[in-house]
């Protein structure tokens, strides 16, 4: 890799002056700043932080006495970039159940002892979120400074997971960003076993449901036995407070079940998003009129199951063309392949994306959709200066992330697997590498 082959010399040398107190206060010379923002990409520009917070881009800025100073050398400088949705900070090892937190198994439908209700939308993620997860590490090398945290995409007992919101990995237990609480609903297939094995029964519960939260339930709601609805009372003051205009993020891939989804959104009060999309560029009209966001894999291009039938590699690219406001999040193991959604974003562009908007959708697009632009996602002043340093083109899969700044404080570059790396290339000893340090 050409971080190997640099070597952590480089990475030192950037720095002309040593980083102590003033971490917050720093001065990017000579960058390649892709802005993210409407100012585009700026050549051999500068970029001056003070206090954490961007005040300054563009050329030839003057240096505060005493301050940081990087020399980027005609390197891109890219905002730090979304993860996707992931479980990072509370789901461990996968395949280890006492280290996965993002799921709420309860006892399956018909089957809750007592007749208490199954289904959960106040079910929150973040309790359980420990920063100092090697996963965090391991995609915070790579470039990624902010994720969303999403509740398992099948939850027991109920296809409504619960919530999650956008924690920064900066390594703070309080991570989580304001204003980007989201509650998760997964549709299609998956959730046909918690719906009586039918579509329809999906949208039949979730009518019932709303039925239940609101504020004055009809006859027929009020008749309901206590502990034999579908909600909780938190239950119901959460999907109360979601159908205020709460954001609500559907989990959905087949083209039908995007339409009434969004009908439903629409009915509910519900502020969609829609994630997974594998046939959004279907009804890629109707989600740019109701500026619906989506959330995609851009290597979903087989029909791997059958809400995949017309998966293709430039549903990405005819999003952006309709109009509408394009993601990016891995599928399947989502936690543990964070680092590789540049990936996601160039194979986009290779299929007819244009480069700015592959970038925008690891930037402020998904800052936008999760109410978090007013700090992350794009290098503007009065931005909070999360910052990523590249050895070449960021949505390159061979180039890498030299340096990553949270707040213009320089974050380790070191991950359990850099060190395991390290570890076991350094020249065989007296005794076996076991016993080193």
């Amino acid at each position: 890799m050409i971080r190997s082959i640099q070597g952590a010399a480089l990475v030192a040398a950037l720095f002309s002056v040593p980083l102590a107190a003033t971490a917050q206060d720093l001065l990017i010379r000579d960058a390649r700043v892709h802005t993210a923002a409407a100012a585009g990409t700026l050549e051999r520009a500068d970029i001056l932080v003070q206090g954490g917070v961007i005040r300054a881009v563009g050329p030839d800025l003057a240096a505060p006495a005493g301050i940081a100073t990087v020399q980027a050398q005609g390197r891109p400088v890219t905002p730090g970039l979304f993860a996707g949705l992931t479980g990072l900070g509370v789901e461990e090892v996968s395949g280890e159940a006492e280290t996965v937190d993002s799921n709420l198994s309860l006892s399956a439908p018909g089957q809750a002892s007592d007749h208490q209700p199954t289904w959960r939308p106040e079910f929150d993620m973040l309790p359980a979120f420990n920063p100092r997860s090697a996963a965090i590490g391991v995609s915070r090398v790579a470039g990624l400074t902010w994720t969303v945290l999403a509740p398992g995409t099948v939850a027991g007992g109920s296809f409504v997971a619960g919530q999650g919101a956008a924690v920064t990995l900066d390594g703070r237990y309080d991570a989580e960003l304001d204003g980007s609480r989201s509650l998760f609903i997964n549709l299609g297939a998956d959730a046909n076993t918690l719906a009586g094995n039918s579509r329809a029964g999906q949208f039949l519960l979730l009518d019932q449901a709303l039925r239940e939260a609101r504020p004055a339930p009809s006859p027929a709601m009020a008749a309901i036995t206590p502990g034999h609805g579908l909600l909780t009372a938190l239950g119901r003051e959460t999907m109360m407070r979601y159908g205020r205009g709460g954001r609500v993020v559907f989990h959905v891939d087949r083209a039908s079940d995007i339409r009434q989804a969004l009908k439903l959104a629409e009915r509910a009060g519900f502020k969609p998003v829609i994630a997974g999309g594998a046939e959004a560029w279907l009804v890629a009209g109707e989600l740019a009129r109701a500026e619906v966001p989506v959330l995609i894999d851009a290597l979903v291009n087989l029909p791997q199951r059958f809400d995949h039938l017309a998966a293709r590699l430039d549903n990405a690219a005819r999003l952006h063309a309709a109009g509408v406001q394009v993601m990016f999040s891995q599928s399947g193991d989502a936690t543990h392949n964070a680092r590789k959604i540049r990936q996601l974003a160039g194979n986009a562009v290779a299929n007819g994306l244009p480069w700015e908007a592959g970038l925008a959708a690891l930037t402020r697009i998904p800052a936008q959709s999760f109410g978090v632009d007013d700090r992350l996602g794009s290098i503007e002043v009065g931005k909070q200066a999360d910052l990523v340093l590249w050895t070449g083109d960021p949505l390159e899969v061979t180039t890498v992330a030299e340096q990553v700044w949270f707040n213009g404080r320089p974050a380790s570059m070191q991950s359990r697997q850099t060190r395991l790396r390290d570890r076991y290339l350094q020249p065989p000893g007296p005794l076996p590498r076991a016993y080193s340090h």
